[in-house]
C-alpha cells in the first residue's frame, strides 16, 4: 500500500479540468484541501510564490507531463495530496530548465506536514509517472475513487 494512495484526498481530485492555467488549478486544488481541513488560508498563496521561484512541472518521457506544485509545512495543517487531470495541458515551469515552459496534464499538490516527508512523496510520485498503465488510468479515471484505487493497488 503506498503513502501515496493513503494521502489522496478524494474531495481534492478534479478529473478532466479544464484549467486556464498553472495559477487557476492550484488555486482550485487549494481550496478544496483548504476545505477539507487539510491547509491553512496562505497555502495556496505560498504555494503559488514558491512555484515562481522553484518551479515543479517535469517533463515525462509519453504523451503527457506532470507539475508537483508544494510549499512549506508551516501552511499544512494535516498531509493531504489534491490530485487534476486536466483537459488541454497548461504551461507550468520545468524543474530543471526554470525559463522553459512544459505542457503539464497532471497535477499533484502537496500539502505535507513533515519536510522529510515531501522528498519520500516526491520519489513515490516520480515512480507512478514511470508507469504507463497507471499514467492511462488516471487519465481515463471519471471518479475519484478510481484514481485512489489505481494508486493503491500499484
Amino acid at each position: 500500500m503506498s503513502a501515496l494512495g493513503n494521502l489522496l484526498v478524494e474531495s481534492a481530485i478534479l478529473l478532466n479540468y479544464e484549467a486556464k492555467d498553472a495559477a487557476d488549478v492550484v488555486n482550485e486544488l487549494g481550496k478544496r484541501l483548504f476545505e477539507a481541513g487539510y491547509t491553512k488560508e496562505s497555502f495556496v498563496e505560498a504555494a503559488l510564490e514558491r512555484e515562481k521561484t522553484m518551479p515543479t512541472g517535469l517533463p515525462l518521457n509519453g504523451k503527457f507531463n506532470a507539475a508537483i506544485p508544494h510549499t512549506d509545512v508551516v501552511h499544512v495543517v494535516k498531509s493531504g495530496v489534491a490530485f487534476a487531470t486536466l483537459t488541454e495541458p497548461i504551461a507550468f515551469k520545468n524543474m530543471v530548465i526554470p525559463d522553459e515552459d512544459v505542457p503539464v496534464s497532471l497535477v499533484f499538490l502537496l500539502a505535507l506536514d513533515q519536510p522529510k516527508a515531501q522528498i519520500e512523496m516526491l520519489q513515490e510520485i516520480a515512480g507512478v509517472l514511470q508507469d504507463p498503465q497507471l499514467i492511462e488510468a488516471l487519465k481515463n479515471a471519471t471518479e475519484a475513487e478510481e484514481v485512489v484505487s489505481a494508486i493503491k493497488n500499484r
